[in-house]
């Protein structure tokens, strides 16, 4: 790995922490998304086992035997350590073995079964979620604004640039991979296109060796690009499919490919949020539904630019989507966590921002400046009826995250505005 050659990602810096904090560190997320040429920049030597020269001599070698593949010059890279699940507990023996911190990066775009896999690698191996590339890592986002520091309630008002909605939608249909940030806008959706036939041609099936239904992994994936945001059940995409494609998939076998498809990281879903355990209200438990990146819910939908013109509504939801896998990359660097919120109050929250210190942040995501003066009234009748409650603990920060404006600022309410594209960690 040429250093200059290297894109800097912003889950770096945490890569340097745990490899002075933990013996191996495992960096695991979809494929495609920027894993291997990460970890190449941290390692000094590599092995990569999903190789196929000498008729995919490496995996051969490390299945038989494991310890002459950790071999190397320190920290040393095991790509794709999932093809050999022995790899695990071998390299958590060796850690045991010796004390030295940043021996070895492991990366992973499946969880395999832990069948073989004798010890969780606790204490020993620590796991990073590696994402698609936020706007910011693109260089789509100018960074003029610091989600930590708007979390403390830092912010200089300041004139960001005027954003074409053209220029949002190109964003979501082409996503954050980083082999197809320099493809032409016609050509971006191949890439998509492909990612999603590779995983069910191939990946589904070398997750565990077990056959699965093509046809319904693809009615369950275009269900959930229609889902996108949304916190629907599992039911109701039972009966999305129905309705739609006319088929009948039983609630126990959309759990099952839920499940597959949890453990490809081709999902990444935004869990609730409770301000307080001891609060009243009765909290939704219902998971946000997200795919990896908001491109692979264009390329099931068949979303090309054109046709997001058309339709604001799935528009709106898909740059939603965009802003809450942004906000989640940025608050895991400071060691926050991204969330959403919805009561049997009828009161909800597009993105919650609970901080290491116990406060929280509620943010609503707009794509059209004419939208912030309705958002920035919700969230302050929210945060009203929440200090007015007993045991309920009012979020610290409102914000706005929106598509369409030209400018970072605190209005006169106390709520902050600031645009996707000038946001950072």
């Amino acid at each position: 790995m040429k250093n200059n050659l290297y894109k800097r990602r912003i889950i770096d810096s945490k890569i340097d922490l745990y490899l002075e904090t933990f013996g191996a560190v495992c960096i695991e997320g979809p494929k495609w998304c920027g894993k291997t040429w990460t970890s190449s920049f941290h390692s000094k030597s590599q092995i990569f086992l999903g190789d196929p020269a000498g008729n995919f001599q490496n995996r051969a070698l490390a299945e038989l035997s494991p310890q002459i593949v950790l071999q190397g010059d320190q920290p040393r890279l095991l790509d794709e350590w999932e093809e050999v699940p022995a790899l695990w507990d071998a390299v958590r023996f060796e850690v045991d073995k010796n004390s030295q911190k940043g021996q070895f990066i492991l990366t992973g775009s499946a969880i395999p079964n832990h069948k073989g896999i004798l010890h969780s690698g606790a204490g020993r191996i620590a796991r990073l979620r590696m994402r698609p590339m936020s706007l910011f890592e693109t260089g789509i986002s100018s960074g003029k604004v610091s989600l930590q520091e708007l979390c403390k309630g830092h912010l200089n008002p300041i004139l960001t640039g005027d954003v074409e909605l053209m220029q949002i939608i190109d964003c979501i249909v082409r996503g954050g991979w980083p082999a197809n940030q320099e493809v032409s806008i016609d050509k971006v959706h191949f890439m998509a296109k492909e990612y999603l036939d590779a995983i069910l041609t191939d990946d589904v099936y070398r997750l565990d060796g077990v056959q699965r239904d093509r046809k319904k992994m693809e009615l369950l994936l275009r269900s959930l690009a229609r889902k996108e945001s949304t916190t629907v059940t599992n039911k109701k995409i039972r009966d999305d499919i129905k309705e739609v494609d006319d088929e009948n998939l039983v609630v126990e076998t959309i759990a099952s490919y839920l499940d597959v498809l949890n453990r490809l990281f081709l999902i990444d879903n935004q869990k609730p949020f409770s301000h307080n355990i001891r609060s009243r209200v009765r909290v939704k438990q219902a998971e946000k539904r997200h795919l990896s990146d908001p491109s692979l819910a264009c390329a099931l939908l068949k979303a090309t630019p054109a046709i997001l013109l058309k339709d604001l509504n799935t528009l709106g939801l898909l740059f939603e989507s965009l802003c809450e896998r942004d906000l989640k990359i940025y608050a895991e660097s400071f060691g926050a966590e991204l969330f959403h919120y919805q009561d049997y109050n009828n009161r909800e929250i597009d993105a919650v921002i609970s901080l290491p210190d116990g406060d929280w942040c509620a943010f609503e995501i707009k794509l059209g400046a004419n939208q912030i003066e309705v958002a920035a009234k919700k969230l302050i009748k929210l945060k009203e009826e929440m200090e007015q409650e007993q045991d309920s603990i009012p979020p610290k920060i409102l914000g706005i995250i929106c598509g369409l404006s030209n400018a970072a600022y605190q209005r006169p309410d106390g709520v902050y505005v600031v645009p996707i594209t000038a946001l950072a960690p």
